[in-house]
């Protein structure tokens, strides 16, 4: 069979590390090349230390052409700059990991049109997509929470609070991201105004089509590298045991996503490409809590995941992956 060609810009970062990592040991792809304007001639594993004796890859900041798929690991606005100053071949395909192109209004540049990316959602269209927007970390854990209440029709207004690990602040240090600041300690931001919530309404609009659910969310930076933990609570008059089918049902056919019976942590998913849910109910308030590993399903998993559909291969070629666990 032959082989997807890849190439990745910006794999300097800690998502480009992973897509790094999942790509080289793929069954059905082959790295062609690593893009990095600053790390040019420099050894894959010089930067990323984990993958010493897996790759002999060397950065490069030449761009090539003889590929298939192409994954932009770049920062937010990076990625649109990028595609107005360099001439990709329309044959090939992208995956952009930045928030650039998630939002309809802002889903197309040039000739090109992207897909939101979020395979639970858009499985069909992705899969005859030749551009996918991929989803943030904290709107791909807090979505897979919702989606089959909004199905229903029945989201209203939800209260979201989540916790991610240093990892989501990228690699550049700020005050927040040494460890000096991050042990022993926690802190909300971006109080109700985090840039994921838009892309998350539409999702859910595209489901409950309408306006009447508005999602209140509060994040947290975490003393802990990786991962994202998501507690939704919602107002909804249906036995529980009637919302974990339609939970059940909705994930029926979906690999990575997978309701719980038991309480769930973030050991379950680290290192991993899978979303665990876990429902509880009080009166009549459910509380959704959702996991996920951020740099996998809620970055380069995910985008991998993507390109699995794109290319018509096993959904989960590459990402049978073993959680941390403990």
């Amino acid at each position: 069979m032959k082989k997807v060609k890849a190439g990745i810009v910006g794999g300097a970062g800690y998502t480009g590390g992973e897509m790094i990592r999942l790509l080289i040991n793929h069954p059905s792809a082959q790295l062609s090349f690593i893009h990095s304007t600053s790390n040019g001639g420099n050894p894959v594993s010089k930067i990323h230390a984990d993958l010493i004796g897996e790759t002999d890859l060397v950065f490069t900041d030449v761009l090539q052409n003889d590929i298939d798929v192409l994954f932009l690991c770049v920062g937010h606005g990076d990625a649109k700059k990028f595609l107005a100053e360099n001439k990709i071949d329309e044959t090939i395909k992208l995956i952009d990991l930045s928030q650039d192109f998630r939002l309809q209004p802002d889903s197309s540049i040039g000739n090109r049109e992207f897909v939101y990316g979020l395979p639970e959602l858009n499985k069909e269209k992705i899969r005859s997509a030749n551009n996918i927007a991929n989803p943030g970390c904290f709107a791909t854990a807090i979505q897979l929470g919702l989606l089959p209440l909004a199905k229903a029709g029945v989201l209203g207004d939800v209260y979201t609070t989540g916790i991610t690990g240093s990892t989501g602040a990228g690699q550049g240090l700020s005050n927040t991201s040494h460890f000096s600041w991050r042990a022993n300690n926690i802190q909300a931001y971006k109080t109700l105004q985090h840039q994921h919530i838009n892309e998350i309404h539409q999702s859910l609009q595209q489901l409950q089509g309408n306006d009447g659910m508005h999602v209140n969310f509060v994040p947290w930076r975490g003393d802990f590298t990786r991962g994202i933990y998501i507690s939704s609570i919602i107002d909804c008059g249906l036995p529980l045991e009637e919302i974990k089918q339609l939970y059940k049902t909705f994930y029926a056919d979906q690999p990575f996503t997978i309701v719980s019976d038991t309480m769930i942590d973030l050991k379950q998913v680290v290192n991993t490409n899978k979303c665990l849910l876990h429902i509880e109910k009080q009166g009549s308030k459910i509380v959704v809590h959702s996991a996920i590993d951020n740099l996998l399903k809620g970055a380069s998993g995910q985008a991998v995941q993507n390109m699995n559909l794109m290319f018509d291969l096993d959904e989960t070629a590459g990402l049978k992956l073993k959680a941390s666990g403990f």
